[in-house]
């Protein structure tokens, strides 16, 4: 499912901000023409933005803030809901005023979106110059150079292959302190909602040394945080030249001794993968930070059979007991919840609701169902359950969670939290804002502190979504 940066829930009020997608910033720009890439989606989409504008450097663009100012706009797409699709149509029609205005200006359309649709993207959006798939983005130069000349450029060749390993990222939308490692591409997990095998091809992993270069390379920069990315980081798998097999686990360890004072987070896990040794691994490192997003999808087996999640409902629980074992309860615990799939009874959805009581969620991700083209859903169930029932489902699975993440947060008010300063808070310069180990925004009395200084805050009161503190010395 997708992802933003920070985990949030999702309630009506929550989804506006959620969806507006990222942008990329101002670049010294003398000489070279200016890109302008919108990233909508999961942070995989973010990060390999990040990859195109690498990209684009060494072909002699700089990065503008500034749509309007740009001579190439590259949207990053997202397929995985239909309202994720149409939020970029609408915004191809708004683009369509600088085309006027700038004829040669070129449009390009990369990610998911460009990969499930392809060139019936070029026949349906004229304002559009370039399509560009996941496993495309080195050639984007080549396709920019044919549609100079008035042609339109395609590459959605999926590979089995890439993984963009030797190129640095350029940080866009950099705080300077936190950033996003992608450590494998693809997925191989044919869940029977999800678009994005068919998007991003098949899994592989990157080589583990580079991950940890480039993991070293930011902490010299004076990055505190990095987040190792992956569709389902817990299936990665690299041999080295030795023929050294190197697990989800190893690498989460080579990562950690980096640097004590580097945190490190990772993204996503499925149930059926993670074991044991990535639990003891976070417990034994202080800066693996104690916190796991683990999409459930749903609380009843029959319905997660449909899904083709490969795991039950007991499964499941068994795996939120083996976390709490050793971990402990104050681990964050995060979950992705469709509500209304094919064929769902009201008795199959209150097991969803049982489930999320029984995982005690930190917080998640909730949908109601949205059918997708071309996935084993679309082609085998009927999407038969009322638009109205999906959103009353929806409705009380946003209500418990906004519960339970209440009740989660106020097991903390006591405690002293490390936490690692990102900004000011939204509400005011006098306060920072920051994370701390479970993910949780905390926000607490700026004092002599700025962003990227660890800080000790007892947290003292909350809501089901921050936590507030103030600062102490020891």
């Amino acid at each position: 499912m997708e992802r933003i940066a920070e985990l949030t829930i999702l309630s009506t009020n929550d989804k506006e901000p959620v969806d507006l997608p990222r942008t990329s910033v101002d670049e010294l720009a003398e000489g070279k023409k200016r890109l302008y890439i919108e990233s909508y989606g999961c942070q995989m989409n973010f990060s390999d933005s990040e990859i195109v504008a690498a990209v684009m450097r060494n072909a002699g663009f700089a990065t503008t803030s500034s749509a309007e100012d740009a001579d190439l706009i590259f949207l990053n797409t997202c397929a995985i809901r239909d309202n994720a699709e149409q939020k970029v149509r609408h915004r191809l029609k708004q683009l369509n005023t600088y085309k006027k205005k700038k004829p040669e200006l070129l449009v390009g359309m990369l990610g998911c979106m460009a990969e499930r649709l392809k060139t019936q993207l070029l026949e349906e959006e004229q304002i559009v110059d370039i399509v560009a798939g996941p496993d495309a983005y080195r050639d984007i130069p080549k396709l920019v150079d044919e549609a100079e000349t008035g042609q339109k450029a395609v590459n959605v060749f999926l590979s089995r292959e890439e993984t963009y390993a030797d190129i640095a990222p350029v940080r866009l939308n950099s705080n300077g302190i936190t950033a996003l490692i992608s450590i494998m591409r693809g997925c191989d997990n044919m869940c029977s909602f999800c678009v994005v095998p068919f998007t991003r091809g098949r899994e592989r992993s990157r080589d583990a040394d580079s991950i940890v270069r480039e993991a070293e390379q930011l902490v010299a920069d004076g990055y505190k945080e990095v987040t190792l990315l992956g569709q389902n980081v817990d299936s990665y798998k690299w041999r080295s030249a030795d023929e050294e097999d190197v697990t989800f686990a190893a690498l989460l360890a080579r990562v950690a001794r980096i640097s004590p004072d580097l945190r490190v987070r990772f993204s996503t896990s499925h149930p059926k993968d993670i074991t044991d040794e990535v639990l003891y691994t976070i417990a034994q490192y202080d800066n693996i930070c104690n916190y796991i997003h683990l999409p459930a999808q749903s609380g009843n087996s029959r319905i997660l059979e449909l899904m083709n999640r490969t795991y039950n409902r007991e499964w499941y629980l068994q795996k939120i007991d083996r976390i709490r074992a050793i971990l402990g309860e104050d681990c964050g615990i995060t979950h992705d919840m469709i509500s209304g799939f094919c064929s769902e009874t009201e008795e199959e959805h209150q097991d969803t609701l049982s489930l999320m009581r029984y995982a005690r969620y930190d917080y998640g991700y909730m949908f109601a169902y949205s059918e997708r083209p071309g996935t084993l859903a679309a082609k085998k169930y009927k999407d038969d359950v009322p638009e109205a029932v999906k959103k009353r489902r929806l409705a009380e699975i946003i209500d418990l969670q906004l519960q339970l993440s209440l009740e989660r947060n106020k097991r903390h008010i006591g405690q002293i939290h490390r936490v690692l300063a990102e900004g000011p808070s939204k509400r005011s310069d006098a306060d920072l804002s920051g994370r701390n180990d479970q993910n949780k925004v905390v926000v607490f009395p700026k004092g002599t502190y700025q962003k990227g200084d660890y800080v000790n805050v007892l947290i003292t009161e909350c809501s089901s979504a921050t936590l507030i503190g103030t600062i102490v010395s020891h």
